[in-house]
């Protein structure tokens, strides 16, 4: 068995050969998670719909490593328009409704173009090392 694992979820499309995140023991990093419409490599219209979709695949991600939302230590946010944050903290409140209980977060300014408006990835510590299906 190797000690790192890669992490692919279903319904989240991408061109190169990178899995979704990457474990190893009981931390997991993703890589970048767009707002995509799922099963496509296309972002949603608004940027309500991508923080939605987004979210959504931090979630799945987190499952399929044997997680949860409560193990986020970190997560990093690529805006087209970082001042648009309303969308954002919808959706981050719905995900960490505890005001003492929620991660660090960062936003960055980017350009993504292709009509994707925001990115991000995050950092996990999970509760134990996993288990072999963790792909």
């Amino acid at each position: 068995m190797t000690r790192r694992r890669s992490i692919v979820i279903d319904g989240f499309p991408h061109a190169n050969p990178i899995p979704h995140a990457c474990r190893v023991g009981n931390l997991l990093v993703s890589g970048g998670i767009p707002g995509f419409i799922p099963g496509t490599t296309r972002p949603a219209a608004t940027l309500e719909e991508q923080c939605a979709h987004m979210f959504a695949y931090v979630r799945a991600i987190l499952e399929k490593a044997g997680g949860t939302t409560q193990d986020i230590v970190k997560v990093t946010l690529w805006m087209n328009d970082p001042a648009s944050k309303e969308a954002v903290n919808k959706e981050w409140l719905r995900m960490f409704p505890d005001e003492g209980s929620r991660p660090a977060r960062h936003t960055q300014p980017s350009q993504f173009g292709g009509g994707m408006l925001i990115q991000c990835d995050f950092t996990a510590v999970l509760g134990d090392t996993g288990t072999d299906n963790d792909r």
